[in-house]
Parts: structure tokens; sequence; C-alpha cells
């Protein structure tokens, strides 16, 4: 029972008790006066018939007649006159009859009044004694409209006591629940301050748990501040701060394997005569020009959401932009902001030979590493400030155009060619914790399932991320009650499809129906969550009382926004395979990725490492803090 209505039940218990306290009191008191009244009244009538007797020279025959005149007024129970021996002489009694009140009434509260006794004298001679008791309907009914009028007092009494109870309950249940709120978001993972009540307990009460939460989250900070500083001394160069040869090298992977992955376009820049320069300029001019060089760099990767900009060794530098067919001009304007960076430094001789290639998913990384090298060499050997472009994309015949795209998606979504593929991810011992379920679709009925890298750049450009995000939602629900037995299934969100409100709404209504929507895993990209930090704040909201867990993938790319996540309340994160990759020989990583594991569990978030491709880096995960896995390293134990 909540404290509220406990509260309201306490008042009226409360309040019933006073009532019924108050009424029984006056109740009582009323038919102790009622009793003392006829008591006296039976010996005043006593008296007095007695004295009128006694006055008149008594007979029995005129006692007779005198008692029966004063009965038949009906004011009398009981009247009897008996002899100084006892005996009786005459005697009237009136049967009980309607007392003009409820039966109940009558027995609850009996009035007994003492009968009025006196001495009846002839002359000096005792003639008898009279004993008298009045009727008690008279005294029953004057009780009886005392109860009526004191329960309607008393009635309305509490009803405006209860009104008034609950003017003062509500204005005590909204700072209370404002308490209440926040000791449950604490639960839920999330880390908020509410503003403190007037009412002084509530007050200490709000103001104590600010405090911790103001612990909490600046201790949260402060960690994630210095983890910050760990990943860039692992994973970036010390001198121009781009990142280092080995993150980059892991991202590229990820760019050909991954599921999700969309190709890209890889450019490769190599600052001229670097061992030259080195004589020629010195060691520390050289080092500004590097400097410059990389700057040059990450301003261009700044117009690209998804870009990563690396310094590969001493002369070249590399350039990442998922999904992107680089144009010819976008890297003709990359040589030209490079070869102007370096103009400061260099006079009339070359700085800059610059290769790209576009690659697509399923490309051997090695091989496109290779062409590329081989187009700046040939760039090289021209001695000048030059470009070469290759493109590594395979052909294949799935259409290029808008309306041929939005057709076969379209088509593929009508028919139903849809489907989840699986991949487990497992506890470190081997256990299940759930399944990881990409969308693929078949463009034609050839049977050739198509990954998700290869149809969502172009359904987010066209719209059509919802429907896809929602079908493989509902393929996942139906697998969930197809196979009780399965732990939980996790889905992808396109970050296009939860920004948009009407597509959450249709998202609750789905999971509000299904009841296996509580072992629904659902994940959205980093990059994702924070380009509509709002809109994934909205959906943590929205899907909190709905049971399915909420979690972020490809986590720790942009980890400086970490400290963003404190009051969203995730379930989980998994952290992104290019830091995982090669960790059992990365002693920086491994700092990071513990540092990591020991916010992230504070917050009671699950840590799960991405594409986990060796057992040296398995075994390495538990002792960093990690509590799953998943990854072609990965073996399922049913």
């Amino acid at each position: 029972m909540s404290m509220y209505r406990q509260l309201w039940l306490a008042i009226i218990v409360s309040t019933l008790l006073a009532l019924c306290g108050g009424l029984l009191a006056s109740l009582l008191s009323a038919r102790g006066y009622l009793e003392s009244q006829l008591s006296i009244k039976n010996t005043d009538n006593a008296t007095a018939l007695a004295l009128s007797l006694s006055q008149s020279n008594p007979e029995a025959v005129m006692a007779d007649l005198v008692v029966a005149s004063l009965f038949d007024r009906g004011h009398y129970e009981l009247i009897r006159i008996t002899e100084p021996g006892g005996k009786p002489m005459t005697e009237r009694v009136a049967p009980m009859g309607d007392l003009g009140v409820p039966d109940w009434f009558v027995k609850l509260l009996p009035i007994h009044a003492e009968p009025g006794v006196a001495q009846i004298n002839n002359g000096w001679k005792q003639f008898g004694t009279v004993t008298l008791v009045s009727h008690s309907r008279f005294a029953y009914g004057a009780l009886w409209k005392s109860a009526y009028e004191m329960v309607l007092a008393l009635t309305a009494a509490g009803l405006v006591g209860g009104y008034l109870g609950s003017l003062v309950l509500r204005r005590l249940r909204a700072p209370l629940n404002t308490v209440i709120e926040q000791a449950v978001a604490i639960t839920q993972r999330r880390f908020v301050t509410v503003d403190e009540p007037k009412v002084p307990e509530l007050k200490q009460l709000a103001a104590a748990m600010n405090a911790t939460v103001g612990r909490l989250k600046s201790m949260f900070e402060e960690e994630a501040s210095r983890l910050e500083a760990v990943r860039r001394d692992a994973n970036c160069d010390a001198l121009t701060g781009l990142a280092n040869r080995g993150y980059f090298l892991a991202r590229l992977h990820d760019g050909v394997t991954a599921e999700d992955s969309v190709g890209g376009t890889l450019l490769i820049a190599r600052l001229a005569n670097l061992s030259t320069l080195n004589e020629s300029l010195g060691r520390t001019v050289t080092d500004e020009l590097l400097k410059a060089f990389g700057q040059g760099i990450s301003d261009f990767s700044m117009r690209y959401p998804e870009a990563l900009a690396a310094r590969l060794n001493g002369a070249d530098f590399a350039l990442l932009l998922p999904g992107l067919a680089l144009p010819q001009e976008e890297a003709n304007a990359l040589l030209q902001n490079l070869i102007l960076e370096s103009a400061a430094f260099l006079q009339e001789q070359p700085s800059t030979w610059l290769a790209c290639g576009h690659f697509s998913r399923g490309l051997d990384m090695e091989s496109i590493l290779a062409q590329v090298d081989s187009a700046l060499a040939a760039v090289e050997a021209g001695g000048c400030n030059g470009l070469r472009s290759i493109d590594m994309h395979e052909g294949d015949e799935i259409p290029r155009s808008a309306i041929e795209w939005a057709k076969v998606i379209q088509r593929a979504l009508d028919k139903r060619w849809v489907r989840l593929v699986s991949f487990p991810v497992t506890a470190l011992d081997g256990q299940l914790l759930h399944r990881e379920c990409p969308l693929r679709l078949m463009f034609d009925d050839t049977g050739e399932w198509q990954p998700a890298g290869r149809f969502l750049p172009v359904a987010e450009r066209l719209k059509l991320t919802p429907r896809l995000d929602l079908a493989a939602v509902a393929l996942g629900l139906d697998e969930l009650e197809a196979k009780p037995q399965l732990t939980g299934l996790a889905i992808n969100l396109s970050a296009s499809s939860i920004q948009l409100p009407e597509f959450r709404i249709e998202l609750q209504k789905i999971l509000r129906q299904r009841e296996s929507a509580s072992r629904l895993w659902l994940e959205v990209a980093e990059t994702g969550v924070l380009a509509h930090f709002e809109a994934f704040r909205a959906l943590c909201s929205e899907l909190r009382d709905i049971n399915c867990r909420l979690g972020i993938e490809h986590f720790g790319r942009q980890f400086s926004e970490f400290g963003r996540m404190h009051d969203l309340g995730l379930d989980y994160i998994k952290v992104d395979a290019s830091f995982i990759r090669g960790l059992a020989f990365n002693p920086g990583n491994q700092a990071f990725l513990k540092g990591l594991s020991v916010i992230a569990k504070g917050i009671g978030l699950t840590v799960i490492a991405e594409g986990v491709d060796s057992e040296s880096d398995l075994r390495i995960l538990a002792d960093v803090g990690f509590d799953a896995a998943t990854g072609p390293a990965i073996k399922e134990i049913f």
C-alpha cells in the first residue's frame, strides 16, 4: 500500500475512532442524565401520590381508583401499592409495546432508572408503600433524537475534517512525490536532482539526496575526464592528437567486417620528404609542421559525423569516412587545404602526396591498404603535390537510383522478405545473455539476403528506417514468443527512427501488446544517441515502464560525452570493437576499459564487449571488469 493511501487510511481510521468515541461518550452521558432525571421523577411522583393518598383517609378501593386514573394517562410503566406486610394492594403494569426507537438501539443503550418509593400514612398509622416507575419511551425518544443529531453533526465535522485533511495531504503529496520520484530514478540508474520542498522533514531528505546525487555526478564526471585522458593516451598520437595507427586499423577493420558496415572512403596523405625536412628545418619546426598538417586533416574530417583522422607513422596520415563515396572535388579540396597548411613552413617544394579509394563491406583490409598505398607511391614517384583516386567498390546489380531503392525496400517489406540473423552475446562463462539480431532483406526471389549496411544508408535518406525498425521489432517479438527458453533478443534501432515521435508512439503500442517485450533488448549506436540525444532521452523515458532493456552499442568512440548519460536509466552498453581488438597486447586500452567498467557498474550498467575475435582478448575481458562479449571468438553454451 502506498504511503499516500496509508496516510489517508490513518486519517480516516483516526477520524472514525474520534467520532465514534465522541458519539459514544455523548450518548452515555445523555443516557446517564436521562436515567438520573427519570429516577428523580419517579421519586417525586411516588412522593406526590403517597402524600395525596395520605391526606384523604385512604382506603383500598380509593387507592385502586387513584392508581387506575393516574396509570391511564400513559406516563408510567409500573404503579404498585403494597400493604405494610408486603402483600400487593393494587398494581398496574404497562406492556413494553413500541418505544418509538429501533430495537437494536434499546439493546445497545438500555435505560435503567431507579423506581420511586414512598410511604402512605393514615394518621399515625402506615397504610402502605407506593412503588412507581415512569415510562421510558420518552427517555428513549429523547436519547434517539440526541443520537441522530450528534451523528449528523459529527458526520458533517468528519467531512469537513476529511476535506481539510485532503488539502493538507495534497500539499504534502506533491513534494513527497518529488522525493519519491528522485529515489525511484536513482534505482533506475538516473541520477537527477530536485527542487527542495518547503516541508522541513522532506526538505532535509531532498537536500541529502541531492547532495548524494551531486557527489555521484561529480565523481562520475571526474572519473570520466580521467578515463578520457587514458583513452587518448592509448589511442591517440602524442604529437598531433589524432588517432594512432592501432586504433585506426581497428576502426578500418570494423568498416569492412561489421554487419552494419556501409563501406566508405579511405584517404592517406603523406608529408613529402619528411627525413630531409628534419635536417633542413630542425626537429622543433618539423613537429610544428606535422601538427599543422594533422590539423588540416582534422578540420576537414569535421564535415563528416563519423569520420576518423589518424597519424599512421611519421609522415603518413589517414582519413576514414564511413559510408561516403568521396567525390574527386572533395579530395582535391583536402589536398589544397593541406598544401596551404604547409605553405607557411615550406617554400616552392612539394608538401603533400594524397591517395584515396572507395571500398565496400566484405573487402580484405590488407588489400585496401595495399591498393591505396600503391596509389600513394605512384603520386610520390611524380615528385610534386598530387592526388590519385582508385575505386575498390565491387560491382553489383543493386539499383542505384532513389526511386529504384524505394521500390526494392518497399517490395521486401510488403512481401515479408525480411529476416533476422542471430549472433550470441554470452556472459564470460559462456552462458547466453541474449542474441543480437540485425535485420537482413532479400531484394528479389534469388534467395540472397543483404546485410543492413547494404540498404540502411539509402533507407535513411528515403525515411524508410521506421518501417524497417518496426518490422525488426515485430520479428524479434515473434521469435521470443516462439522460443520461451530464449533469455533475450537484441534489436538495433536507427537514430533516424527514434527522433520521430510517431515512431516512438507506434513502438510503445507494439511493445505494450506483447508479453515477450520484457525479454527484448533495444539498442542505438552511440553516434545516433549523441546526434539525437533528447529524442533518445524521450525514448528511455517512454519505455521505462515496459521493462524492455535499453542500451547503447558501439560505445566509447565519443567517450568525452559519457557524462551526459548519467540520467538516462540505461541497462547496458556494448563497447566498440576498436577498443577490444588486440586488447591483450594494449595496456593503455586495458586501463581505459577497466576504469570504464568501474564507472558503468557503479551506475548499474551491464558492460558487453563487441567484436571479440581472439581467445587472448576474451581472456583479458574478465580482468578489466566486463560482464559479457560478442564476436567471432564467442562460443555459446547450450
